[in-house]
């Protein structure tokens, strides 16, 4: 790998905002330190690959906490619309080793195996099978809960009418269909903070929908 183009500390003092792993929410990180290098690499007489790669090392700017970050492209990978697909890693990392939500067993038994399945995806670096799982759960979650609709969309929308739900959830709900949709359709792989932050939604959802109901009719009878 020839190194062509060398810069130093260019964005010292921009910010990018992420998943904080001690603020367990997106925050603005403040970049202290960078090097970004690209080069290009000849594959015959009359056709060259290039490459791109840019490492920082963020602080949150709310806990101050630290983070490394590596940002790569090629010339090998091109997204649909032209531009090259950027790969982001983190360290540490946002989704390794997750643990399931507590009384996740509370869950019915379809749902507890996709939820352990996305999970076990998760932590084990597959963006894609992990976008497409949390779509699934949602929709698991419609179908128990027989909520009506000709589509995913109608049916979580079902959730709020038939009081499962708030009408913020929803919203949430249908951002999270669509991240969904771009991994199962166009096999897109989302980022590690943003499947993290996704699953935070969903744990929230099912324990709204099933553990909070439940621990409920056992204390207020």
């Amino acid at each position: 790998m020839t190194i062509s183009k060398k810069d130093l500390n260019k964005k010292v003092g921009q910010a990018v905002k992420i998943g904080c792993i001690n603020c367990s929410n997106e925050t603005n990180h403040e970049i202290v330190c960078s090097i970004q290098l690209s080069g290009e690499e000849p594959i015959d007489p009359n056709y060259d690959i290039w490459w791109s790669q840019e490492n920082q090392i963020l602080q949150c700017r709310g806990c101050d906490s630290i983070t490394f970050r590596q940002i790569s492209s090629n010339s090998e990978d091109m997204e649909y619309n032209g531009r090259p697909r950027e790969h982001e890693y983190l360290y540490p990392n946002r989704s390794e080793g997750r643990d399931p939500m507590d009384d996740e067993h509370l869950l019915p038994s379809n749902l507890h195996r996709i939820y352990m399945e996305t999970i076990s995806a998760l932590n084990n670096k597959q963006p894609v099978l992990a976008g497409i799982g949390i779509r699934a759960i949602i929709e698991t979650v419609t179908k128990e809960r027989k909520s009506k609709g000709n589509n995913l969309q109608q049916k979580i929308d079902g959730l709020v009418h038939q009081g499962s739900l708030t009408d913020d959830g929803a919203k949430i709900l249908h951002k999270l269909r669509v991240l969904g949709n771009e991994s199962a359709h166009e096999v897109k792989a989302h980022k590690p903070d943003e499947l993290s932050l996704a699953f935070d939604v969903v744990d929230h959802l099912l324990k709204a929908v099933y553990t909070i109901p439940y621990y409920a009719s056992k204390t207020f009878k």
